[in-house]
């Protein structure tokens, strides 16, 4: 068993682990009550990597916590472990995932290189040992999205981050969905002053920011979604797969249009509200 006194809490580490919601924590806390703290809790060199919500459980209830010690080659390597773990394990928003492709892409980028000059985690092309895969590559791959997301994506975590050391909270909104900002928007923050995040983050205090460009319309085309000025911020493969959901929603409209055209006034105003929901669905993911 691990002594608390032991444990080193990390405030970057902890801030990269979203926050459970009243009603998750408590069933959480009422488990580990009655159960005890079955799953071991995450260390690096001592300090917690993994568990920080059963942490402050145990120590507050003096539930006794057993810790696991893993290895890292440096600080980097540990976010990036993090970074995994998150992406694998939760239901992401689209910003919180923007975030960690953006964190990722930075840590990889900070990591040491080898004797070769190599970044580590660079992939070499084996027809051409002199050329290894870019870092914004090789993550384009792994998490299925465009070099060009991956590189905007840091900018958007760098931003977000500066939020975050104004006022956490609002930092938590964002990433959560409850303040709506676009990506667009945070990417050119990144290159802007720390005034105008500032302004940017005090309009959100006083519940004065509006997400801009609101009133231009949205087509259901695969071939001018991605040109709608609303959607200026996706990129054209972001565009597509959203086009692709809207259609989707909207052929299973017009099958239940079809099919309810013999009068059923009450199963057409049920499907039209489900198309409505589920537009609105997506319009919230933006």
């Amino acid at each position: 068993m691990q002594n608390v006194q032991n444990i080193i809490l990390d405030k970057e580490f902890q801030s990269m682990l979203p926050e459970l919601d009243k009603e998750t924590y408590k069933l959480l806390e009422e488990s580990l009550i009655e159960h005890g703290c079955r799953d071991a809790l995450v260390v690096w060199q001592g300090i917690l990597i993994d568990g920080y919500n059963r942490f402050r459980i145990c120590t507050e209830h003096d539930i006794t916590f057993a810790t696991v010690e893993m290895e890292f080659d440096s600080r980097e390597n540990v976010l990036i472990w993090i970074i995994s773990n998150q992406v694998a394990r939760r239901n992401l928003t689209q910003m919180q995932l923007c975030w960690f492709r953006g964190l990722h892409y930075r840590a990889e980028k900070r990591i040491v290189k080898n004797a070769s000059g190599i970044n580590q985690y660079s992939e070499v092309n084996r027809q051409n040992v002199d050329k290894p895969k870019s870092t914004a590559r090789r993550l384009s791959e792994l998490y299925r999205v465009s070099s060009k997301t991956i590189e905007r994506d840091r900018k958007v975590a760098d931003t977000i981050d500066a939020i975050g050391e104004i006022s956490p909270d609002i930092q938590r909104k964002i990433l959560s969905g409850e303040v709506e900002i676009n990506k667009k928007k945070l990417e050119g923050l990144s290159s802007g002053s720390m005034q105008e995040i500032e302004a940017i983050v005090a309009e959100i205090e006083a519940g004065t920011y509006e997400r801009r460009a609101h009133s231009a319309p949205v087509s259901v085309t695969a071939g001018s979604i991605g040109k709608s000025a609303y959607l200026t911020d996706l990129d054209p493969e972001e565009a597509t797969h959203l086009a692709t959901a809207v259609n989707n929603v909207t052929n299973g409209y017009l099958f239940l249009l079809r099919k309810y055209n013999d009068g059923d006034l009450a199963q057409l105003k049920t499907a039209l509200y489900s198309y409505i929901d589920a537009l609105e669905y997506l319009l919230r993911r933006l």
